[in-house]
């Protein structure tokens, strides 16, 4: 089941990336997307990844510039440098390759050095807060989507439900989005897959269920 959830978001990426139609050119896009992975869910069938060793729960993914129609840019011609020191980003993102990968695709469609946008989006990341459930589940639970949203906004009263963004593959929880302008101020949500399942099982985190 876990082998037909990874190919199901192979599939959903293949399938964005060609709908992914705006000018390969820096700062064309109109929002950030803020994706927090839900990392016991991953690693349940990528264990071997780095950012599994820690046995994080919601991990910086990436800052995605996104587009109010559904587009995004990608590989951006962009002259600025990557970041200086990608270790230094270990704590949002604890994964050394795909630090790499998400300055490459899209760190280079912002005007930003390498540097400055993984500030961003450290910036992004801290200013979203984990309801509690999600730092001590032990065991396998099963929720609503729209009640995982509200748990979020519980913890995020600045938030609203236009800003946020549930995935998921297989009935199972992969990620929370959130929709920031170019300030980081919480902006609506448009044009983006989501989650249609009645009912979404969370996997636990691995070292609390031990």
């Amino acid at each position: 089941m876990r082998l037909i959830t990874l190919c199901l978001l192979l599939f959903g990426l293949f399938a964005q990336s060609l709908i992914a139609q705006a000018p390969a050119q820096p700062d064309h896009f109109d929002y950030y997307l803020l994706n927090l992975s839900w990392s016991p869910e991953f690693c349940a069938t990528l264990s071997s990844s780095p950012q599994c060793a820690a046995h994080p729960g919601f991990v910086l993914h990436g800052l995605w510039p996104q587009n109010r129609d559904g587009s995004w840019p990608a590989n951006c011609d962009n002259h600025e440098p990557g970041p200086t020191d990608p270790s230094a980003w270990l704590d949002i993102t604890p994964d050394l390759s795909l630090i790499a990968h998400e300055w490459s695709k899209h760190g280079t469609c912002t005007l930003l050095s390498g540097d400055a946008f993984f500030a961003q989006a450290r910036k992004a990341y801290r200013s979203i807060v984990i309801p509690p459930l999600f730092s001590k589940l032990d065991h396998e639970i099963a929720m609503k989507p729209d009640a995982i949203v509200n748990l979020f906004l519980e913890s995020n009263p600045s938030l609203s439900s236009e800003n946020l963004n549930l995935s998921c593959g297989n009935n199972r929880l992969t990620a929370m989005e959130v929709c920031l302008n170019k300030d980081l101020q919480p902006t609506g949500c448009t044009a983006l897959r989501k989650c249609r399942a009645n009912v979404v099982k969370i996997t636990p985190m691995a070292s609390a269920s031990r």
